[in-house]
C-alpha cells in the first residue's frame, strides 16, 4: 500500500463507521481523524474548538457555500477574518483535510473528506451502511434509548449528514456512485469490513 494512502469513511448513523475507522487505522498503522479533525482544524485556524463542535457536519445554504468556495478559489485571504463563523469553520476543516492528505497516510471519518481530496490520487472513499433495524438496536444500547427515540435520532443524524454532504460536494450522500466502495456492516461484521477495505486498498494501490 502507498505510504500516502488516505481512506475516507462516510457512514450511516449506527452502522459502526467510527469503529471501522479506528480498527482500520490500527491495521494500517496510521492515525484516525474523526473528532480529532475538529481539534486539529481549531488549532490550525486559531478558532475555539467549541465552535467546531457546534457546527460539526451541519449543512449551510447552497448560495452561502458558493460564496465561500469562490472566496477560497480566488485566494481572498484578507476576507477570511470578515467571513461568518460557519464559513470560516468550513474552510478551516477543508484546509486541514487537504494538508493531511498531502502529509500522511491516515483514515478520516466524515466531514466530506472525500470531496476535499477528490483530486488526490491515493484517496479511497468508502461508505458504511447497515439495515435500519440493526442500527436501532445499536443506538438503543449505546445511548440507553427506547426503539422510537433511537430511530428518531438515527433519522435526524442521517438527514444532517446527508444535507451537509450534498451541499458541499457534487455527489449524493449514501449513493453507490459517490464512493469507491460501499459496504454493509451487518453482513460481515466490523472486522470483516476492515479486512475488506484493507484488501481493496491494497489491490487498488498495487494497480497504480
Amino acid at each position: 500500500m502507498n505510504d500516502k494512502t488516505v481512506i475516507t469513511i462516510g457512514r450511516e448513523y449506527g452502522s459502526g463507521g467510527h469503529e471501522v475507522g479506528r480498527r482500520l487505522a490500527e491495521r494500517m498503522g496510521v492515525r484516525l481523524y474523526d473528532k480529532e479533525l475538529l481539534e486539529l482544524a481549531a488549532k490550525n485556524s486559531g478558532l475555539a474548538e467549541e465552535l467546531f463542535d457546534k457546527q460539526d457536519e451541519k449543512p449551510t445554504s447552497s448560495l452561502l457555500y458558493s460564496l465561500v468556495m469562490d472566496t477560497y478559489s480566488f485566494g481572498y485571504s484578507d476576507a477570511y477574518s470578515d467571513m461568518p463563523i460557519n464559513q470560516r469553520i468550513f474552510l478551516a476543516q477543508f484546509d486541514t483535510i487537504k494538508k493531511l492528505g498531502e502529509a500522511e497516510s491516515c483514515v478520516i471519518v466524515g466531514r466530506c473528506a472525500d470531496y476535499a481530496l477528490e483530486d488526490y490520487e491515493h484517496m479511497i472513499s468508502v461508505f458504511i451502511t447497515c439495515p435500519l433495524e440493526e442500527r436501532i438496536k445499536t443506538i438503543m444500547k449505546r445511548n440507553d434509548l427506547d426503539a422510537k427515540k433511537a430511530e428518531a435520532l438515527i433519522h435526524k443524524t442521517d438527514k444532517k449528514r446527508s444535507s451537509y454532504y450534498d451541499y458541499y460536494s457534487d455527489k449524493k450522500w449514501g449513493k453507490a456512485e459517490s464512493y469507491d466502495l460501499c459496504v454493509n456492516s451487518a453482513d460481515i461484521g466490523i472486522d470483516g469490513v476492515v479486512d475488506l477495505i484493507f484488501e481493496y486498498a491494497r489491490i487498488k494501490e498495487s494497480g497504480k
